[in-house]
């Protein structure tokens, strides 16, 4: 396995939808280890084939709870918005973050309820409702593969705060080695 270069803010792959997969074999399934290893290397929860320079539809996450580990993979996934009945919100505002601008979050607004259906490694479709923060992590993560930043869904003080801090901490159209060009309060990815 290998960690791979993380992509950044205004690279052309994370601004265009990714090609479905229409085989899963060796490569995908290596691109998958190596995707993991990036992923824990970064820390993150969640990363999509784009971020690391392949436009294809793959990601995965991985987090922990009080119910214990929850990890998976997502080829081809299709995420609808469900609703939640009586008077719960349909969505909620949490700060967010993502490893192509390394070191921001801002607040982003999400479906608390959605389902998830992909193709695993063994090439089986599978479904899953996600609720709050499996939720967010899904649709963050469906977003790259459309070619859609967390950023692009900011609105008004919250776009324009952070158009100034990206411009002033991340290299633009450049690249990261989780392990090795970041530290602590450096946010400026290497070239």
């Amino acid at each position: 396995m290998a960690i791979l270069p993380i992509m950044t803010f205004g690279s052309w792959v994370l601004e265009m939808p990714a090609r479905p997969i229409t085989d899963i074999g060796e490569r995908i399934e290596t691109l998958v280890d190596n995707m993991f290893e990036t992923m824990y290397a970064a820390p993150g929860v969640g990363l999509a084939a784009p971020q690391v320079g392949v436009a294809e539809q793959v990601f995965v996450w991985s987090y922990s709870d009080e119910e214990g580990d929850h990890k998976g993979v997502a080829i081809n996934p299709v995420l609808k918005a469900l609703p939640l009945f009586g008077f719960e919100k349909q969505w909620v505002t949490d700060d967010e973050g993502c490893l192509s601008i390394p070191g921001l979050r801002y607040p982003t607004r999400r479906f608390r309820r959605v389902r998830l259906t992909a193709t695993n490694l063994d090439g089986e479709e599978y479904t899953i409702t996600a609720t709050d923060w499996l939720a967010r992590i899904f649709q963050h993560e469906y977003d790259h593969l459309q070619g859609t930043l967390y950023v692009d869904r900011l609105r008004g003080d919250t776009r324009e705060r952070a158009a100034r801090e990206i411009a002033e901490h991340v290299t633009p159209d450049s690249q990261w080695l989780p392990g090795e060009d970041l530290h602590e309060d450096d946010f400026t990815p290497a070239d």
